[in-house]
């Protein structure tokens, strides 16, 4: 019974303790700053699963397509996918700019008639459009007008090179893909400098 009493005690004072020591504090604690669990969202939604990377399949028919395509590329002045698209645009809107990028090659380039013209195009195209469905709700932060002015710089030079923007863009697949893999996932930043053959 003496035991019971003290642990009755024991217990009753741990109460009293917590009401008066831990619950102030935890009152007076502060608050998370406004949008902060916005902006971890709005980073999870500019990640990709490395493992979409991973698959020596997509990768080989992604590589393949653009050698075969850079056979016929007579332009060696320009480069559409490079450090360039990044001028003044930070580093938590690079994912999102690849997004963006893969949405005008997929419809621009791939699905005209170059999936007639180069075999695994369409095969292609579907991978890169899945990457950008799963980007849906990756959006830019700040501000935007370096992203787009980018965006129509690359716009423009391919309309201007015609059916040789077209060659290019799909001889550059497997810098869009690279890129990706680096903007929009954690893999390490191994592929960006890579020499290409």
């Amino acid at each position: 019974m003496a035991s019971l009493q003290t642990l009755t005690r024991s217990f009753s004072g741990w109460v009293f303790f917590c009401c008066c020591c831990c619950l102030p504090l935890l009152l007076t604690s502060p608050l998370p700053p406004k949008g902060a669990g916005v902006a971890s969202t709005s980073h999870h939604a500019c990640r990709l699963r490395e493992i979409n990377f991973q698959q020596p399949y997509i990768r080989n028919r992604t590589y393949t397509l653009a050698k075969l395509a850079r056979v016929s590329d007579q332009d060696t002045d320009n480069r559409f996918i490079g450090q360039q698209l990044y001028v003044n645009v930070k580093e938590n809107n690079r994912c999102y700019m690849m997004k963006r990028i893969a949405e005008i090659v997929v419809e621009d380039v791939l699905l005209t008639e170059a999936k007639e013209q180069y075999p695994h195009a369409e095969e292609v195209a579907q991978f890169f459009a899945s990457l950008t469905s799963e980007l849906s709700k990756c959006k830019f932060s700040g501000h935007r007008e370096h992203v787009e002015k980018n965006l129509e710089e690359m716009k423009s030079k391919m309309k201007l090179l015609g059916e040789n923007g077209k060659t290019k863009a799909i001889g550059e697949l497997d810098l869009l893909f690279d890129y990706m893999e680096n903007a929009c996932t954690d893999a390490p930043r191994k592929r960006g400098n890579k020499k290409r053959n």
